[in-house]
This record gives structure tokens, C-alpha cells and sequence, in this order.
């Protein structure tokens, strides 16, 4: 199962609306094969498995992350598969909550005789529910799972008093914000970031190049400069604008939309998760300065939250802090993380933890 997970790891951030599943075949305690999701429309991690398998399959063990599909759309069912290709046992943590399978595809290798077994608890089975968290949310909701990403200093801070901001964490943390990126389907940003520091929000690492497959700048009124670094990468940029705001760019990789405008004025950043999640975006990450961060925060918008902390000691009353927007009055009101979990990378500290709903 491990291996399992790890196959699906490696998929986030290419293959949506699809979850990302990866799927082992083992036989004779010997690894025969194994498989991840293709985007669309190619084929499913046990597709993949039983094909590379062939006639090892048979009799063999199968470890799946996901239910087994039941449904034909650009391939058949996944279940029919595993059933034509004669194993004998699916070990598999996670039922599929789609209502094309929710539950289909292991009735049908049931009846077929194939043993199907469920883990219940462990750390792999966190894990495996983790590389599909984005699925089982934008399935549940239709909106994207959404994690707000910072790298702050000791005291909080996401730049000086003068606005500079390069680099407060280290090259691993970054190293590891890169891959982040690259397992998000959206990278999404405020037009204050471009502004100020002029990212490319691409996934430099090595052997991956197209990721983030989208990236999108929250512009309310429409003052991003026609020559940002953004615009200069290869990939799509969705430019959102508030409604009302007749900005222009010419840009072959732009895409223009209007969002309505919230309260404060800005885009309504509710709207905007249900127009990705329409597209199918079912992983998205915000890297935003915090104003944006602090909108996101105080909507409630977020489900999990990975914070880089420095051993870096900034200090000003008029640094800029991670989290902007209103706050609360109280700290009985602050937002406390579940799941917490906390990780040393380099000098540095990534604190990880999702938002109770």
C-alpha cells in the first residue's frame, strides 16, 4: 500500500477532475505490477497494473488507494478489469463517494468471488486519504480543496518594513514550496504579490515541467502589467478581475474572467472556487500576501494550511504580516488547526494542519 500511495502522489497536480490513484499488483510476495491515473483520456492506475501484470495477474493481490470504478466514460470499468483479469484479492482504504460507484465497484468484485478488504486505521490509510483529499472535498462540495501556503519569519513576518521578502525561509523549504506547487492543479495569487514581487508561480523542479497547469491572479481592478513574469511562462493564467473593471491585456495564454464583488469591494473569492471547481480543479493552492490570505482565512474558505517558519527574527511594527484581513476580537475566536502535523526541512520548520468544518 505504501508503493500504492506513493504512485498516487505522484500524479496530483496532472490528472484532474480524476482522483489520483495509484494501484500495486502483487504476487507471490513479488511486485508484477502497478500502475497511476493518466490524465484524460487515458487510463486508470488498475488498468495500467493489470496491463503491465498480464497473466501474473491472476491469483494475485491488488493494492488500490481508491474503489475500483464501475462506470464506462473514456475507459471501461476498472472492477471488470480487475475481475477479467482473474486476482483474487483488492485491498483498498478508501470507497469511492462518486454516485457513478459509491460503492458498485466492490459489490461487483464481491460477486465475482474477489476478496475485498478495507483497512480501517493507520498511517497509511491517512495517507492514502490525504493524496485524495482534493477529490473526495471538490466531490463532496464541488469546490476545490483549497491551502493557503506562507513562509513567514519567527515573529510572523512575510517581508520588511520596506517590502523586501527574499528569501526569509531556505532553499529546501523552497525546494519543497516548488513541489507543492507542482502536485496543485491552480495556483492562485493577488495582485498584490504580483506587484511586489513578480513570481513566475511554476513548478521549477527537475523532470516536471507544466505544473501548475493553471495559474490565476486575483486583480480586482485590473492593474496587472501587461509585461509580469507570470505572463512570460509557458502554461494558462486566469486573470480574475471584479465585475465592472475593463482593464485589457493581449496575451496568448490569458484568459479573462469577472467575478462578482464582495463586501469589501474585491472579488468575491467564494464565486471564484465555484467557478474552478466547474472546471474540474480539484486541488488549489493560494500563495498570496495578507490581505488575500487574510480574506480567505476570515471567509473560512480554507481547508488546510501549510505554514514554512524561519528561525528569522524580522521585527517593525510596519513588516508585513502573514495574515491580514479583520481577525478576531478574541482568541477563543482564532483558528485552530486539527491534524496538526510538523515537520523540520533544512533550518526551517513547515507546519501543516486543516481547518475544522
Amino acid at each position: 500500500m505504501e508503493r500504492a500511495i506513493e504512485l498516487a502522489r505522484s500524479g496530483l497536480g496532472g490528472v484532474s477532475p480524476r482522483p489520483s490513484v495509484g494501484a500495486v499488483i502483487v504476487r507471490d510476495g513479488r511486485l508484477v505490477g502497478e500502475g497511476r491515473t493518466e490524465p484524460v483520456p487515458g487510463r486508470h492506475a488498475e488498468v495500467v497494473a493489470v496491463e503491465l501484470a498480464g497473466d501474473a495477474a491472476r491469483g494475485a493481490t491488488v493494492y488500490t488507494t481508491l474503489e475500483p470504478c464501475s462506470h464506462t466514460h473514456y475507459t471501461g470499468p476498472c472492477a471488470d478489469a480487475l475481475i477479467a483479469a482473474g486476482v483474487r484479492r483488492v485491498v483498498c482504504p478508501v470507497g469511492d463517494p462518486d454516485p457513478r460507484v459509491d460503492g458498485e465497484g466492490f459489490r461487483r468484485l464481491r460477486e465475482a468471488g474477489i476478496e475485498v478488504v478495507m483497512p480501517l486505521e493507520g498511517d497509511l490509510i491517512e495517507s492514502a486519504i490525504e493524496s485524495l483529499e482534493g477529490f473526495l472535498h471538490h466531490i463532496a462540495t464541488g469546490r476545490p480543496f483549497l491551502t493557503v501556503k506562507f513562509a513567514a519569519s519567527l515573529d510572523g513576518r512575510v517581508a520588511t518594513r520596506t517590502g523586501d521578502s527574499r528569501w526569509i525561509t531556505s532553499e529546501e523549504a523552497r525546494a519543497r514550496a516548488h513541489r507543492m506547487r507542482a502536485e496543485s492543479d491552480a495556483v492562485i495569487t493577488g495582485i498584490g504579490t504580483v506587484l511586489s514581487d513578480d513570481p513566475r508561480l511554476t513548478a521549477r523542479l527537475e523532470g516536471v515541467s507544466g505544473r501548475p497547469r493553471l495559474r490565476v491572479v486575483v486583480d480586482s481592478d485590473g492593474r496587472l502589467p501587461a509585461d509580469a513574469a507570470i505572463l512570460k511562462e509557458s502554461g494558462d493564467v486566469l486573470w480574475v478581475r471584479a465585475e465592472g473593471c475593463d482593464a485589457v491585456i493581449d496575451a496568448p495564454n490569458l484568459e479573462t474572467v469577472e467575478m462578482p464583488r464582495a463586501a469589501s469591494g474585491g472579488v468575491d473569492m467564494g464565486a471564484l472556487l465555484n467557478e474552478l471547481g466547474e472546471r474540474g480543479w480539484v486541488n488549489v493552492m493560494l500563495e498570496a500576501g495578507p490581505t488575500l490570505t487574510g480574506s480567505i482565512i476570515d471567509a473560512g474558505l480554507a481547508q488546510k494550511v501549510a505554514a514554512f517558519i524561519a528561525p528569522v527574527v524580522i521585527g517593525g511594527a510596519d513588516a508585513l504580516p502573514a495574515v491580514g484581513g479583520a481577525g478576531v476580537a478574541e482568541v477563543a475566536a482564532a483558528l485552530r488547526l486539527e491534524r496538526v502535523r510538523v515537520e523540520q526541512i533544512g533550518p526551517d520548520i513547515l507546519i501543516t494542519g486543516y481547518v475544522p468544518h
